[in-house]
């Protein structure tokens, strides 16, 4: 696994909202969430309410935490728990370019109500770094090591799930669809998180796929978690996130997630 210092500012990929207003409440499915699964119905994106769970989902930044959001948000992060206290979980391709970063958690109508963080670390499995730089000598699909963790600096004294009240667990080897999954994000083009309950469904052994609608530029790195608390995907992956708004890709979290998310914790 590579710890990597960042150098330069990256870019989401996934498209750019239009319309927000007019597909927030669009419904995909007509099903309902059967109790225990989350809220229903499926497939319902609305504007994510402020409570414990969300506080735990922010956005990240161009620029450090002292320029106070003004380079903009770009992708979604969201805390999980560590020893250190100090751990986020996003996509790979939001964090591999490099430059100042910060973490806004619970980010809302150009708010900051926990303020922003530093990152101040990078973590990116191998087969990410190593695809993306020709390594492997394999041709090894780098959407599958879609996943990456940041470690953030202290504020006021305090580590960021002390701010937050915890973090979720971070959980591998899950077996796709078994529960509903809430994803959480932040458009680019929206300051306020928008969220969806649905069941992915497998896209590919190590893919799988939600329909959620108006989750676009932005939404990169969106947590899914399950009834549990649990993160078992983040939007990414294939066409990294997806090409439309509608339907959204994550990697599903083997080993390599698993062992990057315990080197991350080590070490913050």
């Amino acid at each position: 696994m590579n710890r990597t210092r960042i150098t330069r500012s990256p870019g989401a990929r996934r498209p750019v909202l239009l319309g927000a207003a007019v597909v927030l409440m669009a419904v995909t499915s007509a099903s309902v969430a059967a109790a225990g699964d989350g809220p229903g119905p499926f497939g319902v994106t609305v504007q994510a309410a402020v409570n414990g769970r969300t506080a735990r989902v922010g956005a990240l930044f161009h620029g450090s935490a002292a320029s106070g959001g003004t380079g903009g948000h770009f992708c979604t992060a969201s805390v999980v728990h560590s020893a250190g206290r100090d751990l986020v979980v996003t996509a790979a391709h939001c964090l591999d370019g490099g430059g100042e970063i910060s973490f806004a958690p619970g980010y809302r109508g150009g708010s900051a109500p926990y303020g922003f963080w530093d990152v101040q670390g990078v973590f990116l499995p191998e087969g990410w770094t190593d695809g993306k730089d020709g390594k492997d000598g394999q041709g090894s699909k780098v959407e599958d090591s879609d996943v990456a963790f940041a470690v953030l600096g202290t504020r006021d004294g305090k580590e960021v799930e002390d701010a937050v009240g915890g973090g979720n667990a971070f959980a591998a080897h899950q077996a796709t669809g078994a529960t509903a999954v809430t994803v959480t994000g932040y458009p680019s083009s929206l300051d306020t998180a928008v969220t969806c309950t649905d069941k992915p469904t497998a896209y590919s052994r190590t893919q799988q796929r939600i329909e959620c609608p108006a989750f676009a530029g932005g939404t990169s790195g969106s947590p899914w978690v399950n009834g549990d608390g649990a993160v078992v995907g983040v939007i990414g992956g294939h066409e990294q996130g997806g090409d439309t708004d509608d339907i959204s890709y994550s990697a599903v979290f083997g080993s390599e997630a698993a062992n990057l998310y315990r080197e991350a914790g080590r070490a913050g």
